[in-house]
Formats: structure tokens, C-alpha cells, sequence
């Protein structure tokens, strides 16, 4: 007899191979030699080894995945996955990624590359500044799983928090801009404006677009890029106010005020003259201007785009960050994206839930206005914080602390001789030195203190002041310029002449005059607050959060601390390449791993959420055939089975939708696939496949698949939303894929912070490459010359949403390749143990050939409707007071429940959810059976808020205590309440309010 001593002697991963051998073996060797495990405390060890961190991420325990195993017939996690994923499309090799390091390890680590970047004071602008981030929002907020963790909220009754502060967003927006409805954020600035004009298109049915050269370079970019797809022009003018709109057919113009080189001017003429012919007005504006100035509104504008980063959201190199979107109340049913509004539940009390076209563009595919399902709700509330925690006067008086300083800065540029060619300005100067001090002498005296200005390539320099701008800063720029000091400067009666604040510019006009704005002024006031939203909702640090296709994993606190290294943080986006080493070995790294996981050979990391990663890859891919000359492919097959948001990224590609039916069974239908592509071979630009399918199975003929678009000239586009399931099994580039989008907010672990951030960058083959984003401030493909032929930009920022790339990144380093492979083998495993554990209770409506779902399943409650009136949204209500927040409702099948466990999720969590729904179907067999009504019965009425439960009157057919408590677990500490009783969603949209409403006593 051998005996063998568990941990502290032997390294962990040798027990865990040796003890699965006996695991499967039956405690016998194949030698026939008896041997003995015995386990010894870690105390009995010399140096017992540390945990790592795959043993972290990963929640069921090595027992618990025997038993589960057991329960499913496996002997093993790779037994299981073999018959899971098709044999032919296998990954044979281990991925060639670095061995984990430890969380430790990581930190230091990620410290070294941090410090490679150069924090130099950056005043280049661009709509890109540095800001004071209150520490009690940074912390409480930024860095606090409880909001960091949040889902979407689709489900309005535990997310009141967060809807609440996106509504506080939206109506900061509607004041400072003077405009009567505003969204709850977009991506970027340029998106933003890019979506504007989509807007207008919709509502006045013409095509040609103007728009100021004066527009920040990167907005330009994005509006063209995008505008082109849709085959509509864009006329790009030097003076907007000089603009003929009497041809009546001219859809919109967009300017931007204060504009790219800090001018302020009066649009309100050609804004008149604009309505009179039917044209909208875009401004593209800035928030902490508005607190001074005259808003949009009230010149004219119907609509105003623009980012909300200076209030309160680091620089991070370029984002997250959150696009703000407002327009005329005419307007408001073409808006795009997500809009909070106000309803009522089902006991008449005032409430909040996300309104209109919450998710159309799944209802609607390819005529859904925009594929936008990716709002930046965690950087909104950001700065819906700063709004709240500052309030009115505060913002008034940092508003004018900047245009101060920079009336100084002015007053001492103009005494010394430069000419400075914005007659009324804001924040930002344009400076043209005097002949004996060119660029590259005042150049050289910024760099000697370390300050980075704008260079235009005329030679003007520009200078763009911020929140951080001292009077010292102030100082160290007039030196830069071989002006006097700052003191001697501001001893001149002269240096307010032109503040804005003595013209026609000034802003008259209240804002911020909710009482929220108004009454969280002490951190103690705004802390409390803060923690009262949090509250309200259910997020990860509460419990699983089932939802498919969605991928609620663990966001590791280790993955989340070096979002908030100030080494990240504080980085302009176009800042030189030399002081942002430790971002782009970052990236190199981050790009190298990727491509060992996806098959890929090349990354771009410009795309900032998944639908725009979509809209990227099938841009890369037109662009791809134009080089070719092939023009006329155009029509992008998509299976039903794909995922929602691929028809209308297709149509604002630019490519007309070809459906492609599937089979009973789930599986794309090969048939009907070689008739469209035999049909449309010369016009195929490519398939749009989501793997494993939407509809949660591993399809056996995938490669089959991609040989045949293949055949017939087309590119395969595999949306990478579910490669959670593929990650160390099979490698789409392997198996016929040319281009993915990577959703890191899923798969990769980057947080949901409560519907975004996202980052969607894509991997792409190599002859995909050239064609890959652009951007015409840093350029991403700057390494492949004249060899690059890109379709243009889809974001503001040349890397997306940087500063939480270091998410993703941690994640593969401390899993490292048998970690990730592990990590997605458990996910597997525990979507099958929850379908079997549920078997007898519900139907799992797709499985793969051997009986087994991918990482998702769905169950089929379709005829619960006829034998008991109850429908999915009855479950999902019902599961909040079990503590649970709802799977996937009516997708991508109606009348169904999409549920995906993830990796993360331990054994007893995966068994008090199944829990929940099996008693969930008892009592919907109670109504089946007769012995409750149908109508007022524990799913109908819930959720079940205290306040209903603790009320004196209870006249409902069931008790308080199966109203609250449904099962033991609940009874513990860790109850969850909803704070309302089930939302009215048709008064809502009948009653469509999007600001603030009065405070009310019952509210």
C-alpha cells in the first residue's frame, strides 16, 4: 500500500492528476497496487502551497465536480467535453499562454507595465480632459462590486438603484443641454453624433449631411465611417453658417460648439434658417460649458451629442467612458439606445424602468434603427454622481475656475505677442506664436515640463485647460510661451474682457434644480445615498445571475485594481506613443493571448462593446471585397439561431440580410444554406454564425459550414459572445472562422456595471488584417504602412476603452492555459448538471447530438401558458423572491428560459437555483390542479416587496410566509427584498416621463 499525502509535499496539481486517476480507477492502479489518500492539515506542512487562482475563479470544489459528474455519467471533465464538442473542430494542443501567476505576482506585475507609462499634464483636449474624481465615488462606486457587477435593467424591480442614478443622468443631460429628453449614455462622443444623424436620416427620409471641419478629428471619422455604410453623403465645410439650406434637401448639419480649437460662436441664425428648410441641427457640445453657457436649446439645436468624461470619469486612456445624447421631445420614439423612464407598479407607486426601445433591435433585427444594446451605464452614473455630489453651484463655480485660468493663460499669450485666434472661448486657446518662437521651440520648453499641448499641422498650437489646472500649471504654460509670470499677468484690470460671463453667451437659464442635485452635498449625505441605490438591486455579491448568453462571471477584485492605477487612468488618449509604453506592451500581450485562445492572427482592440465589434468585423470584411473589386457582395447570410443584434449591425454595414432557417433540432439547416448560397454565390459577402448557437448546443457541422461560404467567395463571421464555451476546446480560426468579435465583458471578465462597459475587439485572420479599424489621430495599423487599406473608425478612442483591457489580460495570465480550459469545462458541466437537475420539472428544448448543452440551455415553458396562464415574466418575477434574478426572458425562443450558470457558480448556489424553480413549478402545478386561482396566486403577484408583506391587510389565497419565504434558504440573512411590486410597463410607454419627477411623499 502506497500512501500519498494530500498538498503541503506534493505540488497541487500533481494530487489533482494522481487523485483523478483513482477517481476513475476506483482507488486501484492499473499495476493493481492498493493506494491510500490521506489528507493533512496545512499546519503539518513546512510550506504548504498557496491557492491559485484558477481554484478561486472557479466555484465548484474537486468533490463537487465528481458528484456532479456522477449525477451526468461522466468519470471526467474531459470525458464530458469530448462528447460535448464536435470531434472534428477539437483543439488538441494546450493554448500558448504563459503559466499562471499568483494574484501577487500579477499585482507587482501589472505595476511595472503601469509605471512604464508617463504621466505628463496633458492639455491637448479633443474632448478628452483630466478631472477630479471624487475619492468617495471612486471607491463607493468605481471600485465597489455592487455596482461594478449589476446586469442590464431588464428587470426593473431589483434594479431600481441604478435606474434611478441613470435617470439622475439623463436628466443632467436635459439641463445642461436645455433639450427634453436625453438617453441613459452611448458609447463615445463620435458614436454619439454618428447615431444623430442616423436619427435624422430616419425622421426626414434625405441623405446629404454637412458638417464642420471644426468637428473634433475623431467625431469626423466615426460620422463618416458610419454614414458611408449607409450609402449617405457627407459634406464637410469649413463655415457651417455659410450653408445654402434653401434646396430644402439637406437632412441635418453638425457643428460643434465650443469646436475643435475652442471657439465659441452663434449658430442661432443658422439654426433658424436650418428649421425653416426642414434640416435638423446637431451640436456636438460640452457639459462643463454648458454650467456658463447658453445651452444647444436655446440655440436652436434639436439635438446635441457629446461624452460626459469631465465630470468626474478618468482620462483611461481613452475610455470607458459615457457618450450623452439629448434631443427635441418630437424626437424621442427615434432615439437610439436605452432610455430610463418612469412608471408605476402594481400598486400605484411611482417607479423606474428602462422605456422604449429597450432591446428592439432583437424584436426588430435588421430594421431596428440601431444595434446599440451597450449603453456605459457604470461611467453614466459616474457622472450622474459628480452632478448629485456637486450639485449646481459647485459645478457653476469649477466651470468657472477653468474659464479663469484660461483668461489668464489668454490675457498672458496675447500680451507677449502670439496671436490667439479665439475671440470667445471657453476653455481651450489657439495659439499661432510669434515668428521668433515657432512650434518647435515652444515644443521643446513644454517637453522640459513635462506638458503635452496640441500640435495642428499649420503650426498653431492649442491648449485646452481642465478641473486639475492650477495656478502653478498656469505659470509653468506662459513660461512654455515666454510669457511674464502668472502674478504679473493676473495683476492686469484686462484679463476678464472676455469672459464669457460679460456677453450674449451667457448662460441665463436654471439647471440642476431637482432637490437631488440639490441635498447630497456632505460625503456623508452622498455615501449614505449612494449605498441606499445600491441597496435596491440584486448584482453578483448577491447571488448567481443565470442569464444566457450573458455570462455573469466572476470580476475578480485582483482583475479590477489596476483599472484604478493612476498610471492607467490618468493617460490622454492622444498623448505621444513614448509615454504610453506600458499600455501598448498591455495590449501586445493582451492581442498575443487572444490570438493563441481564438485561432486569430491579428487584434483590434478599437471596438468598445460587442455590437460594435459586429458592426467592425463585417465592415472589415466589406472592405476586404471592395479591395478586391468585388463590390457586389453585399447580402450576409444569418442563421435564426444567431444572436439578436447581427441583423442590424449587417443593415448598418451597409449588407442586405439573408435568412437562413434551422432545423427542429436547433441546427442550422445545410439545405436550405446551399440553396441561398447557390442562389446569391456571386453576391455572398459572408455567414454571420454565433457558436455555440444561441440556442445553447455545440453544432456538429460547423466547419461544414464555413467550407461552403467558403466555396462560394464568402468570409465566415462567428460571434464571439459565447466563446465562454469554446475557450481551450476549439479555436474558431481553426475551424473555418476569418473574423470574431471577443464580448471581454463575458467570456473574458470584464464587469457588466450595470448595462456597460463592454469591449468587443476583434480577431481577425491575416489576410482580414489591412482592413482592420483605423483612426486619424493615433492610428492602429500605423505598423502596416502603405499595406492598409482600413474602412475607417468605428470609435472615438484608437483603443477602444483601454483602461479596462488590465481586466481581461489579469484573467488570462493568473488562469494561464489549463486554467482557461478548465474554466470552461466547469461551465459546461454545470449547465448540464443544472439541465439534468431539473429534468421531470421542465423541457430543455435544444440539446446537441449526444444529449448535452453547451454552456447555456434553455427550458420550455410555452405550455405553462395553456395549463396555467403562466408565461415567462411570471417565473422571472417570482424568482426575486427567491433572491434570484431571472434567465434570459423569450429569447432567442418566446416563451422560454435561457439560463447559463458560468464557471464561477458553486455547487450549493447551482442547487438553490434549481431549488427555486423547482418550487416554482409546484406551485404552478397548484394552479394547474385548481387549488389556487390563476389569477391572484404567488407568480402573478410577485414580487413580494416588505411592505406588502408587513402591511396589516393580506386577502391573498396564500400565506405571507410562501409569499416571502418560499423555500428554507431564503429564510437566512441574506433575504432580498424588491423595493417595488411588478412595473407597469404600458403606462409607462403611455406616459413617457425621462427626467427626475417631483418629489413626492410616497416616492
Amino acid at each position: 500500500m502506497i500512501k500519498f499525502l494530500k498538498r503541503g509535499f506534493v505540488p497541487r496539481t500533481t494530487f489533482n492528476t494522481i487523485e483523478k486517476c483513482l477517481i476513475q480507477e476506483g482507488g486501484l492502479l492499473k499495476s493493481g497496487i492498493r493506494c491510500v489518500v490521506t489528507q493533512i492539515s496545512k499546519s503539518e506542512c513546512l510550506f504548504p502551497e498557496r491557492e491559485d487562482f484558477p481554484s478561486r475563479h472557479i466555484g465548484p470544489r474537486d468533490h463537487d465536480i465528481v458528484t456532479m459528474l456522477d449525477l451526468l455519467g461522466y468519470k471526467s471533465l474531459d470525458q464530458l467535453t469530448n462528447d460535448a464538442v464536435p470531434k472534428k473542430i477539437q483543439f488538441q494542443s494546450l493554448m500558448n499562454i504563459t503559466e499562471p501567476m499568483s494574484e501577487y505576482d500579477l499585482i507587482e506585475r501589472v505595476r511595472e507595465i503601469a509605471e512604464k507609462n508617463q504621466i505628463w499634464r496633458s492639455y491637448i483636449g479633443m474632448g478628452y480632459h483630466n478631472c477630479c474624481v471624487p475619492h468617495t465615488i471612486m471607491r463607493n462606486l468605481f471600485e465597489n462590486p455592487g455596482w461594478t457587477t449589476q446586469y442590464t435593467p431588464y428587470q426593473p424591480e431589483v434594479a431600481q438603484g441604478r435606474l434611478e442614478s441613470l435617470l439622475n443622468y439623463q436628466t443632467m443631460v436635459s439641463d445642461l443641454t436645455g433639450l427634453d429628453v436625453a438617453n441613459a449614455s452611448l458609447l463615445d462622443e463620435g458614436t454619439a453624433a454618428a447615431e444623430a444623424l442616423s436619427l435624422c436620416h430616419r425622421h426626414n427620409k434625405r441623405t446629404k449631411f454637412v458638417v464642420s471641419e471644426r468637428v473634433h478629428p475623431q467625431t469626423l471619422a466615426v460620422v463618416q465611417t458610419r454614414l458611408d455604410a449607409l450609402g449617405l453623403e457627407v459634406m464637410v465645410v469649413p463655415d457651417v453658417r455659410q450653408v445654402d439650406f434653401a434646396q430644402r434637401d439637406i437632412s441635418a448639419v453638425l457643428l460643434q460648439c465650443p469646436d475643435t480649437r475652442g471657439l465659441v460662436y452663434d449658430y442661432s441664425g443658422l439654426a433658424a434658417a436650418a428649421q425653416e428648410h426642414g434640416t435638423l441641427v446637431v451640436v456636438a457640445t460640452d457639459l462643463l460649458a454648458m454650467a456658463l453657457l447658453r445651452p444647444p436649446a436655446e440655440c436652436g439645436a434639436a439635438l446635441a451629442v457629446g461624452t460626459s468624461q469631465r465630470l468626474g470619469v478618468p482620462l483611461g486612456y481613452g475610455g470607458p467612458h459615457a457618450g450623452f445624447f439629448a434631443a427635441e421631445h418630437p424626437l424621442v420614439r427615434l432615439m437610439p439606445g436605452r432610455m430610463v423612464g418612469v412608471t408605476r407598479d402594481a400598486t400605484g407607486r411611482d417607479a423606474y424602468r428602462l422605456a422604449l426601445q429597450t432591446r428592439e433591435q432583437h424584436i426588430r433585427r435588421d430594421k431596428a434603427t440601431s444595434n446599440i444594446c451597450t449603453a456605459q451605464a457604470l461611467l453614466a452614473n459616474m457622472s450622474a454622481m459628480f452632478a448629485v455630489y456637486h450639485g449646481p453651484q459647485s459645478l457653476r463655480d469649477i466651470a468657472t475656475r477653468v474659464h479663469n485660468a484660461t483668461l489668464v493663460l489668454d490675457h498672458g499669450i496675447r500680451q507677449r505677442g502670439h496671436k490667439q485666434s479665439n475671440e470667445v472661448f471657453f476653455d481651450t486657446l489657439h495659439i499661432i506664436p510669434v515668428a521668433e518662437h515657432d512650434e518647435s521651440a515652444i515644443k521643446a520648453r513644454a517637453q522640459e515640463k513635462k506638458i503635452n499641448l496640441r500640435h495642428f499641422e499649420d503650426g498653431a498650437i492649442g491648449v485646452a485647460l481642465d478641473e486639475t489646472t492650477k495656478m502653478e500649471d498656469v505659470d509653468d504654460l506662459l513660461w512654455v510661451f515666454d510669457c511674464q509670470d502668472v502674478k504679473k499677468v493676473m495683476a492686469s484690470s484686462e484679463v476678464r474682457s472676455k469672459s464669457i460671463m460679460k456677453g450674449p453667451f451667457r448662460r441665463t437659464s436654471p439647471y440642476l434644480t431637482h432637490p437631488v442635485f440639490n441635498m447630497h452635498h456632505s460625503e456623508t449625505r452622498i455615501v449614505r445615498y449612494m449605498k441606499r441605490l445600491e441597496n435596491k438591486d440584486v448584482s453578483l455579491v448577491h447571488s448567481m445571475i443565470p442569464l444566457g448568453s450573458c455570462t455573469m462571471k466572476l470580476n475578480s477584485t485582483t482583475e479590477m485594481m489596476p483599472c484604478s492605477f493612476k498610471h492607467f487612468t490618468d493617460i490622454h488618449p492622444f498623448a505621444p506613443l513614448d509615454q504610453c509604453q506600458g499600455y501598448h506592451i498591455l495590449f501586445e500581450e493582451l492581442a498575443n493571448d487572444l490570438c493563441a485562445i481564438t485561432g486569430y492572427d491579428r487584434v483590434s482592440f478599437q471596438p468598445n462593446s460587442g455590437a460594435q465589434g459586429e458592426y467592425a468585423g463585417l465592415r472589415t470584411i466589406k472592405r476586404y471585397h471592395e479591395h478586391r473589386g468585388e463590390f457586389s457582395r453585399n447580402i450576409c447570410l444569418i442563421p435564426v439561431s444567431a444572436h439578436g443584434t447581427n441583423p442590424a449591425s449587417a443593415h448598418m454595414a451597409g449588407m442586405r440580410v439573408c435568412a437562413i432557417r434551422v432545423t427542429p433540432s436547433g441546427d442550422i439547416d445545410m439545405e436550405h444554406l446551399k440553396d441561398m448560397v447557390e442562389e446569391h454565390s456571386k453576391n455572398v459577402s459572408c455567414i454571420m454564425l454565433t457558436y455555440p448557437s444561441t440556442f445553447g448546443v455545440f453544432e456538429e457541422r460547423v466547419a461544414d459550414v464555413c467550407d461552403l461560404v467558403h466555396a462560394h467567395g464568402g468570409q465566415v463571421y462567428l460571434d464571439g459572445a459565447n466563446m465562454n464555451a469554446q475557450v481551450g476546446l476549439c479555436r474558431p480560426g481553426d475551424y473555418g472562422s476569418d473574423v470574431s468579435h471577443l464580448n471581454l465583458h463575458k467570456t473574458f471578465c470584464i464587469p457588466h456595471g450595470g448595462g456597460g462597459p463592454g469591449m468587443g475587439p476583434i480577431g481577425v485572420k491575416a489576410h482580414l488584417a489591412p482592413f482592420l479599424p483605423s483612426h486619424p489621430v493615433v492610428d492602429p495599423l500605423a505598423d502596416l504602412g502603405e499595406e492598409a487599406h482600413s474602412f475607417g473608425s468605428v470609435s472615438a478612442a484608437p483603443f477602444g476603452s483601454s483602461a479596462i483591457l488590465p481586466i481581461s489580460w489579469a484573467y488570462i495570465k493568473m488562469m494561464g492555459p489549463k486554467g482557461l480550459k478548465r474554466a470552461t469545462q466547469v461551465a459546461i458541466l454545470n449547465a448540464n448538471y443544472m439541465a439534468k437537475r431539473l429534468e421531470g420539472h421542465y423541457k430543455t428544448l435544444y440539446k446537441g447530438e449526444r444529449g448535452l448543452a453547451a454552456h447555456e440551455f434553455i427550458i420550455d415553458i410555452r405550455d405553462l401558458k395553456k395549463t396555467a396562464n403562466i408565461e415567462p415574466g411570471d417565473i422571472a418575477k417570482r424568482l426575486m423572491d427567491f433572491g434570484f434574478h431571472a434567465p434570459t426572458m423569450s429569447w432567442p425562443v418566446a416563451g422560454t428560459l435561457m439560463i447559463e450558470p458560468t464557471e464561477s457558480e458553486d455547487l450549493q448556489e447551482l442547487d438553490r437555483f434549481c431549488e427555486a424553480l423547482i418550487t416554482i413549478r409546484k406551485e404552478i402545478k397548484d394552479i394547474e390542479d385548481g387549488s389556487i386561482d390563476k389569477r391572484m396566486n404567488p407568480l402573478k403577484m410577485a414580487p413580494h416587496t416588505q411592505l406588502e408583506v408587513i402591511s396589516e391587510e393580506w386577502n391573498r389565497p396564500y400565506s405571507r410566509e410562501q409569499a416571502a419565504f418560499p423555500a428554507p434558504f431564503v429564510k437566512g440573512e441574506t433575504k432580498i427584498w424588491p423595493t417595488v411590486g411588478r412595473i407597469d410597463d404600458m403606462y409607462g410607454d403611455k406616459h413617457l416621463v425621462c427626467t427626475c419627477p417631483p418629489v413626492l411623499d410616497d416616492f
